[in-house]
């Protein structure tokens, strides 16, 4: 690191392969969420899935927020600045997020949870592309496709139950 008058230079090393913390805090997060999905469908028709789901629908909407803070956080350690890419990805996935909570407080479970589908789905799709130009790290380009399923795959299970409910 160069320290001077008119800022700092950081020259960093970025390694392909996925780095262990980035498994844990990676896959980490995706735990509440599958164990979310798979609690609601064991629970189908009980008093306790309505609660579970809901709660699984808050969770991931506040890792897709957190998500969209990445993004921003990446921006700032960009090389020459923060990208158009960054910052629209970074606002959409906040948009997304938030909206899904919305939703969930207005009682309208079914497109909050579109919502955060379509968000983990653009994180899935979006990451791998925007590390080979350095926009996020060159381990998201493996960790990405990996990870975001579980999410995608857990919330159209609460989609589907949803979608499915008696009620």
């Amino acid at each position: 690191m160069r320290d001077d008058a008119t800022g700092r230079t950081i020259v960093a090393h970025e390694p392909r392969r996925i780095p262990w913390l980035d498994l844990v805090f990676g896959f980490g997060p995706m735990v509440p969420i599958v164990a979310g999905a798979a609690a609601a469908w064991w629970l189908q028709g009980e008093s306790f899935e309505y609660l579970v789901a809901l709660c699984t629908l808050l969770y991931s909407a506040s890792i897709l927020c957190f998500l969209a803070g990445v993004h921003r956080g990446v921006s700032f350690r960009t090389e020459g600045g923060p990208r158009l890419s960054q910052m629209a990805t970074m606002l959409v996935l906040y948009v997304l997020g938030l909206g899904s909570l919305f939703a969930a407080v207005l009682g309208k479970a079914v497109p909050g949870l579109g919502m955060l589908i379509l968000g983990y789905a653009l994180v899935a799709i979006l990451d791998p592309l925007e590390a080979r130009t350095g926009a996020v790290p060159l381990a998201h380009a493996r960790l990405r496709p990996i990870q975001m399923p579980l999410a995608i795959v857990s919330l159209g299970v609460l989609l589907w139950i949803k979608l499915h409910a008696p009620y």
